[in-house]
């Protein structure tokens, strides 16, 4: 069996869960079945079962195209590449939106079956539009067209699955499976070494409590900002955020940080993606690591947070609620978004809330120690990636099966 898997981030272009999943899951598959990765970029290599095709958006959009809708318009041009030569592929998966109309064409194109994985569903991300403008009705679309078509949705948790019906109340529901995020156990565990701290000017000494992540409204980082002033006063708080989706809302967390360092000068703001490497070692040596997402289908950071033995406190929200065990390996911040903006409707009572969880763990080291074991070994027991391979390829076989004569 050859699967041709389509994303827009694939290693060394990831900066989101979406292209890790892929990556882990890529390798993963390649170890039984041929795998045909088809990304964003100028990566190529042939390996024994693992191919990776990268391709460019058409030049004429890329080079031509300076309203926010650019980003629509070339997901579109790539997928119209990608589906040129699938002759030898015997199924199609898709990761996103950005790469879901490759899967609904070669479908129609070439006859075989269609398999979706929704890390995240634009219906439920109003904030998007001011990334993509009115490209945001094009993705929407795109989005629609293709999840209505797949002869298969993988939903990355429950609460994402139980989303899937909300937003598209028109799909059968034996039509999506519940298959999870996972993490590799022996690459992400916890490390003694520092090096990354003292080169991002973390003193390792301090507690500290750690943020990863894009600045995306997503994500949540400006809630955390805020919640600093409630915080004991000299917290030490390292944000590990870059990417920005816009400016605007790269200069709004600008100005927020700003602020709170006028009360509190121990924040430390690694404004990059950094290495993997490094990113373990943030993980191993925090106290506390927070995730404030108003919107996470899943929350694969929570995951190598506690792979590395760090206590979590993050919002409970979407799949973060089958992740992260409220008084177990964290806590779980009550959560009650906008039903139009997806916001927090009281963003204070949150950043308060968040605060008052994170302080509890900052002074109880021993509590810490107890929740990072537990979270540790939940990883172990449930999150591995040979597991979540083998379901993937099972779904598979099945729809192969099922498309026969």
């Amino acid at each position: 069996m050859r699967v041709g898997i389509f994303t827009r981030e694939y290693p060394p272009q990831v900066y989101g869960g979406a292209g890790v999943h892929v990556d882990y899951l890529s390798r993963e598959l390649a170890r039984e079945i041929e795998v045909e990765v088809h990304c964003w970029g100028p990566q190529q290599s042939d390996g024994d079962k693992l191919h990776v095709i990268g391709q460019q958006p058409w030049a004429e959009i890329t080079d031509g195209t300076t309203g926010k809708f650019k980003g629509a318009l070339e997901a579109l041009s790539l997928n119209l590449t990608q589906v040129k030569g699938l002759e030898n592929i015997d199924i199609v998966h898709t990761h996103t939106w950005y790469v879901s109309m490759a899967g609904f064409l070669a479908k129609k194109l070439y006859g075989m079956p269609f398999v979706l994985t929704t890390h995240s569903l634009e219906p439920l991300r109003a904030w998007k539009s001011e990334q993509l403008g009115s490209g945001y009705a094009m993705s929407s679309w795109m989005e629609r067209t293709a999840i209505l078509d797949a002869d298969a949705i993988v939903a990355v948790s429950q609460g994402t699955k139980a989303d899937i019906l909300r937003a598209y109340p028109e799909v059968d529901e034996d039509r999506i499976h519940v298959i999870y995020n996972g993490i590799d156990l022996a690459e992400y565990q916890k490390t003694a070494e520092t090096k990354a701290l003292t080169d991002y000017g973390v003193d390792p000494a301090v507690p500290y409590v750690l943020f990863v992540g894009r600045i995306t409204r997503q994500k949540g980082v400006t809630h955390l900002v805020d919640a600093i002033s409630y915080l004991p006063p000299e917290t030490q708080v390292v944000l590990c955020a870059g990417a920005p989706d816009t400016p605007e809302i790269a200069n709004e967390l600008r100005e927020k940080v700003e602020r709170a360092r006028l009360k509190n000068p121990r924040i430390v703001w690694i404004e990059k993606m950094v290495t993997k490497q490094e990113t373990i070692q943030l993980y191993s040596n925090c106290r506390v690591f927070c995730c404030p997402s108003v919107y996470e289908p899943f929350g694969i950071i929570n995951l190598e947070a506690m792979a590395c033995r760090a206590p979590v406190v993050a919002s409970s929200t979407g799949g973060i609620k089958e992740v992260v065990v409220d008084s177990e390996t964290g806590y779980l911040v009550p959560f009650e978004p906008d039903k139009v903006t997806g916001f927090p409707v009281d963003p204070d009572t949150f950043a308060q809330d968040l605060a008052g969880r994170i302080t509890i763990l900052l002074q109880d080291p021993e509590r810490c120690r107890h929740y990072g074991d537990a979270g540790r070994k939940r990883v172990e027991d449930i999150f591995s990636w040979t597991a979540i391979a083998h379901q993937t390829i099972d779904l598979y076989r099945k729809l192969v099966e099922k498309r026969k004569p």
